[in-house]
Formats: C-alpha cells, sequence, structure tokens
C-alpha cells in the first residue's frame, strides 16, 4: 500500500520517496508541507501537522472522486500522532484538537483552492468551550465560521445563502459590524446556519469530527480543478497534472 500521509516530523520518510531530490518532494507534499517539514527537521517550533500527497489528490481525480485504498485509516493514524504530540483529543469536549486542511500545491497559487478551518467543532464542543472559558462568543463565532466554510467548500452552496442569515440577525439587533454580535448572536446564528444546511443537502451538518476533516480533504482536492485554479494556471503557465497537497 502506497504512503499518502506524511507528518511534518516525517521529512526523511518523504524524502527517501522522492528519490532524495528537494524539488520532488516539494512536488509530492507541495510548498507549504514541504517547507513545514524541513521546519519542523530544523526545529523551529511550528504546530505539528501532516500532510496528504499530490499523488492521493491526482489519484483522487483519476479515479473520480475515489480516494487511494487505505487513504482514510492514514489519516487517522496521523490524527492519532498529532493528538499524542498536542495532548489533546480530536473530538473531546473537555480538550478538543481543532485543524485546519488547506491546499498546497509545487508552485505557489494564493487565494485559488480551498481551505476549511476549525474542523473538529460539532454542537457539544462548543457549548463545552462557550462554558469552560465564558467567552461565547468566541466559540459561537469559530462555530458558524466552521459552518460557513463547510457549507460553501465541501457541500458547495452558495455562500450568500449564509452571509443572508448572518445579515439577518444583524438588522434584527440594530447593528452593521459583526463584531457588534454577541455569543447568543452566534449561537443563533449557528443554528440557522445548520437549518440552510440541512434544508439544501437534505442532511444535517456531521458532528464527527473525522467525518468532517476527510470530506474537507477530497474538497481541497476537487478545488484543484477549479475554474479559478484552472485559470491561474493557464495563466501563469502551471502545469494542470501536478495536484495539490
Amino acid at each position: 500500500m502506497s504512503k499518502h500521509v506524511y507528518l511534518f516530523s516525517e521529512v526523511a520518510q518523504a524524502e527517501e520517496a522522492a528519490g532524495g531530490d528537494w524539488d520532488a518532494v516539494r512536488a509530492l507534499l507541495g510548498g507549504k508541507g514541504a517547507n513545514l517539514a524541513d521546519m519542523t527537521r530544523l526545529g523551529i517550533p511550528v504546530p505539528p501537522g501532516f500532510t496528504a500527497t499530490t499523488s492521493a489528490c491526482n489519484a483522487y481525480l483519476a479515479a473520480a472522486g475515489a480516494l487511494p485504498e487505505g487513504f482514510d485509516d492514514q489519516v487517522l493514524e496521523a490524527v492519532r500522532a498529532l493528538e499524542a504530540t498536542a495532548g489533546k483529543t480530536f473530538g473531546d469536549p473537555s480538550r478538543p484538537l481543532l485543524l485546519s486542511c488547506r491546499s498546497g500545491a509545487k508552485f505557489s497559487m494564493p487565494g485559488m483552492m480551498d481551505t476549511v478551518l476549525n474542523l473538529g467543532l460539532n454542537d457539544e464542543i462548543t457549548e463545552a468551550w462557550a462554558e469552560h472559558s465564558g467567552d461565547a462568543r468566541l466559540a459561537f463565532d469559530l462555530y458558524r465560521r466552521l459552518l460557513q466554510m463547510y457549507g460553501s467548500v465541501v457541500l458547495g452552496l452558495d455562500d450568500e445563502d449564509f452571509e443572508r442569515v448572518i445579515a439577518s440577525r444583524k438588522a434584527a439587533r440594530g447593528v452593521s459590524l459583526d463584531a457588534q454580535l454577541d455569543g447568543s448572536d452566534w449561537k443563533q446564528v449557528c443554528a440557522e446556519l445548520k437549518s440552510v444546511i440541512r434544508s439544501e443537502t437534505g442532511r444535517d451538518f456531521p458532528q464527527a469530527p473525522e467525518e468532517q476533516l476527510l470530506t474537507a480533504i477530497e474538497a481541497v482536492f476537487r478545488s484543484w480543478n477549479g475554474k479559478r485554479a484552472v485559470d491561474y494556471r493557464n495563466a501563469t503557465g502551471i502545469p494542470h497534472d501536478l495536484g495539490t497537497a
């Protein structure tokens, strides 16, 4: 079974897989992944993470949306390693680990592909965070950002549907800025955003962090062939067969 997931600390293995050629490492891990792995090797204190490779992306796209064999298990094994390093647990309300899923091709393509932040939040974790921290505004504002990004990036819903929910809440409160909404406002916004997802897709927003992460990775892989990314590559002469990590 091919290795499709590398912890930042596994840079030596990535180099071996790439034949010791750093340019090939960048092709495998993408620019972000390769640079973060190299920084980790140098002892620079970057947060722990892992990279799902461009080879996994290309295999996914070639198979019309089927992830390579064993890919899910490799991702979840990497998550367990992050938990051990961070002292937090993905999906644990008392000490939750949150992840971001970002694109990273061999050549920089700023803003052309998709990102999903705050993966790992759900109803239970957000409520617990609000209670334990005493900062409900922060907790529910982070959650609404996940709901909004997940809805638009992963589920392909119109972001304007989510923006209208926020605009309606501000109008009801008689305020003009997001920063003027409090924790109870953002909690209500979260409930309404989940209703949008349910009404548009017929399914609830996934509460399982593992499902959130795996579907977000698929969405970032798909964004390699998004119109913005294709147009950018056409304009800059970047090959279309590289894939994104």
